[in-house]
């Protein structure tokens, strides 16, 4: 282990961190809010903290996967404890482990709450709220990259352990423009929507705050009532907005790859991408059944149609935005579509959480190899993914995946079981939409419920779950291993 360049990237990650808390310290000074304590000691703690972990670049530069699992490990966690400080410093949210539960929450995009009433929370904390998971979506390590550029070595390492999906890849050459690149989308896309919510007649602040929730795939809403609320703001074309949300939902759950190789004229092969065809087959699919299945509850069609596609779109991207009590509404068909969809998650290299689509994709035709095989033992059977034969190691990997994710399931469940003695639906779902990054869950944690009733010991389980889910599992988990740590 490279200690001495684990702790230069370290410094460098909380450079970037002490430079964020400066837009929500403008916006509560823009205000007239007094938090400048709040963002202020967090803000000394992580300059003083930098400096001496990058006032030298190590001479040893070598860089391997653990040091970059590592890394990406510490960063997120460390990130999330410094980033709840401005929350408890305000005192607006007593509970240190209630502001770490909000701030990995954010980070992790995951906008399960704890807050009961969050419109009284102050402007400037409602904004550093948001961005955290402006600032998760993408990535805290590609931003850094796109930033201070590493060694090609050292940024795939980086980039492979918190980017999602079963394989990461440069679009370019450099991983370095790769991330500018990445990020330039992000940024152009969120910037869209906030015009397209603006001209709903959304007001300016509510939609920095929701194209921040909507790209990054987080879902925290700013009113008690969340998106539903905006029926009752005049001036606003709440319809048009939901129609918005719906469609930007969606397009960052998306692989941000497909936007690339449209911007380069390479939309017809784009368009053809397994994962992207699956993954609108399956939001077309779901829209139609719960529409159909929940005709008789709304007034008309397009109301139906219209909140089935915004709730399908939110748990599939596992933005966790509602409009509706699905839970208490809802059919049991329509809710079973749902919690599958909490499963399957969005698309590999999008913002988005879950398992990921190009995972379930792999994971059938491997189950489906495997039949063929059992059948025709001595029959030459490959697994295709785009056509092409999928490399032994992705199998593997995506195999290892999926057994490590199914035991961090049943052991979170079993453990928020031991110390809360909610039911068995509340506390599978509650875990469920942690690990996979979505924020509302069933009965006692559904979309118009918060955690807030859970045990300080649960909340921490599901903080580890949450930032676990959002690194994929081994980052994290590597860190509990003897072997990590020796040279």
């Amino acid at each position: 282990m490279n200690y001495k360049m684990v702790s230069y990237l370290l410094g460098q990650i909380f450079k970037l961190e002490a430079a964020l808390l400066l837009l929500p310290f403008a916006v509560s000074l823009i205000y007239g809010e007094n938090l400048i304590l709040a963002f202020a000691i967090p803000f000394l703690i992580l300059v003083a903290v930098s400096i001496p972990l990058t006032i030298k670049k190590p001479t040893d530069k070598r860089f391997y996967a653990k040091e970059g699992f590592v890394v990406v490990a510490f960063s997120w966690i460390l990130l999330s404890l410094i980033g709840a400080l401005p929350f408890y410093i305000s005192g607006e949210v007593p509970s240190f482990i209630d502001c770490f539960f909000e701030t990995a929450s954010g980070f992790s995009t995951t906008g399960a709450t704890v807050i009961n009433n969050v419109e009284a929370l102050s402007k400037g904390l409602l904004f550093w709220r948001s961005f955290t998971h402006w600032i998760g979506g993408m990535g805290v390590l590609v931003f850094v990259l796109a930033i201070f550029p590493q060694q090609e070595t050292q940024s795939i390492f980086l980039m492979k352990a918190e980017s999602p999906g079963p394989q990461v890849g440069k679009i370019v050459s450099k991983l370095a423009i790769t991330a500018r690149i990445l990020y330039g989308i992000y940024i152009v896309m969120t910037v869209v929507e906030f015009i397209m919510l603006v001209c709903g007649g959304m007001p300016v602040f509510d939609s920095i705050l929701n194209s921040f929730a909507t790209a990054g795939t987080g879902g925290f809403a700013i009113k008690n009532g969340g998106i539903a609320d905006y029926r009752l703001l005049e001036g606003c074309n709440y319809i048009y907005c939901e129609y918005v949300i719906s469609a930007f939902m969606i397009l960052f759950g998306v692989n941000f790859n497909i936007f690339y190789l449209i911007l380069i004229g390479k939309a017809k092969s784009a368009l053809k991408n397994e994962e992207f065809l699956v993954y609108l087959g399956v939001i077309i699919a779901s829209v139609a059944a719960i529409t159909i299945n929940t005709v008789n509850i709304y007034s008309t069609f397009e109301e139906t149609f219209r909140t089935s596609l915004f709730q399908v779109a939110s748990i599939i991207s596992t933005t966790g935005f509602s409009t509706t009590d699905y839970d208490l509404l809802w059919p049991q068909l329509s809710k079973t579509i749902i919690i599958i969809l909490m499963f399957f998650g969005a698309s590999a290299g999008s913002t988005g959480g879950g398992i990921k689509i190009a995972r379930i994709i792999i994971l059938l035709k491997t189950a489906v190899a495997e039949i063929r095989r059992t059948a025709s033992p001595h029959a030459v059977i490959s697994v295709k993914y785009e056509g092409k034969p999928i490399e032994k190691k992705i199998l593997q990997s995506t195999s290892a995946y999926l057994i490590a994710y199914l035991l961090m399931l049943i052991l979170s469940v079993i453990a928020v079981s031991i110390f809360d003695n909610f039911d068995l639906e509340s506390t599978f779902t509650a875990v469920l939409s942690c690990l996979n990054n979505i924020g509302p869950g069933m009965k006692a944690f559904g979309p118009t419920c918060s955690f807030a009733s859970l045990s300080a010991i649960s909340k921490i389980i599901l903080s580890f779950d949450m930032i676990t889910g959002r690194l994929e599992l081994f980052p994290v988990l590597i860190l509990f291993s003897r072997k990590t740590y020796r040279n």
